[in-house]
């Protein structure tokens, strides 16, 4: 049995305008570093066996106070990165309305028969993040580890855990906060999610 403890970076300076974060390494916000202090706070409560993050900055930012506090290594693992959202990345809603209206209605409808125009299928990224998080399950049996990626990537791999169709995971969950927590616990390959999108400031202290 292996807890994981799925988090999604902290608050962007492209979080107030709303645009697509996939691949580009976009800094924090000071918000986002607070937040990322605040999950260190949580981490040396958690009794934590190691902490597991995207390389993009935002993540790795997020996650390093965590393991700092723990006194554990930041093992990065590029199966962490974001969705590629292609010609989407770095686009608000709007934008991309102007520049591929239809790609955008068809992406809406279904996000996997149709992700964004030159992106990522999103079958492969809940793919790649699946086979990481069964390596970090096989890495820390009986573990507890902190993970820290993003949000799409996150949710496809929630649906593909949980065993609910991925094209539903807009409508599943539709949102992941900044720095919030999401707990799944792996067992014989199965995963349990215990808690969803959780502030870490309103947990009590974790109980192994």
């Amino acid at each position: 049995m292996t807890d994981i403890f799925l988090v999604r970076h902290g608050e962007t300076v492209w979080h107030a305008e709303n645009r697509y974060a996939g691949r580009t390494d976009i800094p924090l916000t000071a918000r986002g570093h607070d937040q990322a202090h605040a999950l260190a706070d949580w981490a040396v409560t958690a009794d934590l066996t190691a902490v597991w993050s995207s390389p993009l900055s935002r993540a790795r930012l997020t996650a390093a106070p965590a393991a700092h506090a723990c006194g554990l290594p930041l093992q990065v693992d590029e199966r962490l990165y974001e969705v590629d959202f292609g010609q989407g990345d770095g686009l608000t809603r709007d934008e991309m309305r102007r520049r591929f209206p239809e790609e955008l209605d068809a992406f809406l409808t279904d996000p996997v028969g149709h992700h964004l125009p030159g992106g990522e299928d999103p079958r492969l990224a809940a793919r790649r993040a699946a086979d990481c998080l069964a390596d970090i399950a096989r890495a820390h049996p009986e573990g507890r580890v902190l993970t820290v990626a993003h949000s799409t990537l996150v949710r496809v791999l929630l649906c593909r855990e949980l065993g609910i169709p991925l094209s539903r995971y807009r409508q599943v969950f539709p949102q992941l906060h900044n720095g919030a927590l999401t707990h799944l616990r792996l067992t014989d390959g199965r995963a349990a999610l215990l808690r969803l999108n959780a502030p870490v400031l309103s947990l009590t202290p974790a109980v192994p």
